[in-house]
C-alpha cells in the first residue's frame, strides 16, 4: 500500500470519492472541449452566439452529469443496464413514429430547449448491456453460438432502426462499438473472420443492387460513395463538401494561417463548419501541428480508458471502460477520416468539439461510467 493510499483511508468516504476520480481523464476532456469553444468562437466570426454560449452551458451540465454518474456505485449501473437499453430502444421507436425531421433525416426528439438524438444514447446503453450480459454469462459459454447470436441480436435490432432514420454513421458506430465489447469479452476469433467475410459480401451486394428494385441504400448514400471515390467529378455539387474540406486542410500547412484567419470558414466556403467539418477549420487555422495536438489529446483519453479497463478485475467494469474507450476512438477516427477524404461522408460529429447537445451530454455521461468503475474498484 502506498503512502497516499494509506492516508486516503482516513478521509471521509464522500471526499474520498473525489480523490479517487481519474483526474487526468477529466483534465483531458476539459482541454478538448476548450478547443471546441475556441473553434466555435472562430467560425461564428468572433462571437459567443449562436454556438459558444449554448455549448458552454451544455458542457457545464455534462460535467455535473458525469460526476453524478461517477459517484454512484458501478454495481447500480450494472443492474439498470437492461432498463437503460430498453429506454433508448423505446426512444428510437418514438423517433421512427413521431421524430423531428432535419436535413432529410428523422433522428431527433424536440424537447424545446434542445433536440435529443436517441441514437447517441443507444451507443452507451448498448455497451452497458453487453458488458452486463458478459458479466452474467459464464466464461465457458462466451463463444457458444446461441449466446453469441443473442448478443449480435442486441446490436442489430437498434442498428436497423438507426439505418431507417437514415443515419449510416451512427449505425457503423453501433456495430463497431458492440463488436468491440464482444471481442473483449473473449468470443472466438472465427466469428469475427466470418463477419468480415460477410461484410465484404454485403459491400459487393450494395454496389450490385444500385439502380435495381432491391436497392439497399438511399440514392444520396450512393452519391456519398461516388463522392468519396472521386469528388472531382462534381466539385460544385455532391463533391463540394469534401473538396472545400481538402482545400482548408491543405491551406493550413504546418502551423496554420492563424487563429480566426481561416478563409474557408470565414468566407463560408466550408459547409457544416460548426458541426461535422469543424476539424478542417482547426487544421486551416492551426495547421498540421494543431491537428496532431488534438489527435494526441483524443489518443490519451482512449489510452487512459484502455489502461483502466485492463486494471479492473471486475468483468463489467473492465468491459465498460474498454467499450467506451473504443467507441470514443471510433467517434473521432471516423470524423477525421471523413473530412480528410479517407472515408465517405457519413455525418459523424467530432466528439466534444463539434456543436451539439446530445452527443456531448451522452459522451460525458459515458465517461462518468468509466469514472464510477475507477472510483468504486476494490483498493
Amino acid at each position: 500500500m502506498s503512502y497516499l493510499e494509506y492516508n486516503i483511508k482516513f478521509v471521509p468516504s464522500g471526499f474520498r470519492k473525489i480523490l479517487y476520480v481519474n483526474w487526468p481523464i477529466v483534465l483531458l476532456l476539459v482541454a478538448i472541449t476548450s478547443i471546441g469553444f475556441l473553434m466555435l468562437y472562430s467560425v461564428a466570426g468572433g462571437s459567443m452566439r449562436p454556438w459558444v454560449e449554448p455549448q458552454m452551458q451544455r458542457f457545464a451540465l455534462g460535467l455535473v452529469l458525469m460526476f453524478t454518474v461517477a459517484f454512484i456505485p458501478i454495481w447500480f449501473w450494472r443492474n439498470v443496464s437492461l432498463l437503460g437499453y430498453l429506454l433508448a430502444f423505446g426512444l428510437l421507436v418514438y423517433v421512427e413514429l413521431f421524430g423531428a425531421v432535419g436535413m432529410g433525416a428523422q433522428r431527433w426528439i424536440d424537447l424545446g430547449f434542445m433536440r435529443l438524438q436517441p441514437s447517441e444514447l443507444m451507443k452507451v446503453t448498448l455497451v452497458m448491456l453487453l458488458a452486463a450480459y458478459y458479466d452474467w454469462l459464464p466464461a465457458n459459454k462466451t463463444s457458444h453460438p446461441v449466446w453469441v447470436a443473442l448478443a449480435v441480436l442486441l446490436i442489430l435490432i437498434p442498428t436497423a432502426l438507426v439505418l431507417r432514420q437514415p443515419d449510416l454513421g451512427t449505425a457503423i458506430l453501433l456495430l463497431s462499438g458492440g463488436g468491440a465489447v464482444i471481442y473483449f469479452a473473449g468470443v472466438h476469433w472465427a466469428y469475427f473472420v466470418t463477419v468480415i467475410a460477410l461484410g465484404v459480401g454485403a459491400i459487393a451486394a450494395v454496389f450490385q443492387s444500385r439502380g435495381t428494385s432491391w436497392q439497399l441504400l438511399q440514392d444520396y448514400q450512393y452519391r456519398r460513395i461516388d463522392t468519396f471515390l472521386n469528388p472531382e467529378n462534381d466539385p460544385l455539387g455532391a463533391g463540394y463538401h469534401i473538396t472545400q474540406a481538402k482545400i482548408a486542410l491543405g491551406s493550413g500547412g504546418w502551423t496554420g494561417r492563424g487563429y480566426m484567419q481561416g478563409t474557408q470558414s470565414r468566407l463560408n466556403f466550408l459547409p457544416e463548419k460548426h458541426t461535422d467539418f469543424i476539424f478542417t477549420t482547426l487544421a486551416e487555422e492551426f495547421g498540421f501541428v494543431g491537428g496532431i495536438a488534438l489527435l494526441g489529446l483524443y489518443a490519451l483519453v482512449t489510452l487512459f480508458c484502455i489502461i483502466a479497463g485492463l486494471q479492473h478485475k471486475d468483468r463489467f467494469s473492465a468491459l465498460i471502460c474498454l467499450g467506451i474507450g473504443v467507441t470514443f476512438f471510433l467517434y473521432f477516427c471516423v470524423n477525421m477520416a471523413m473530412v480528410m477524404g479517407l472515408a465517405p461522408v457519413v455525418g459523424v460529429p467530432l466528439p466534444l468539439v463539434s456543436y451539439g447537445g446530445s452527443a456531448m451530454l451522452v459522451l460525458l455521461a459515458a465517461f462518468g461510467l468509466v469514472q464510477s468503475a475507477h472510483i468504486h474498484r476494490p483498493r
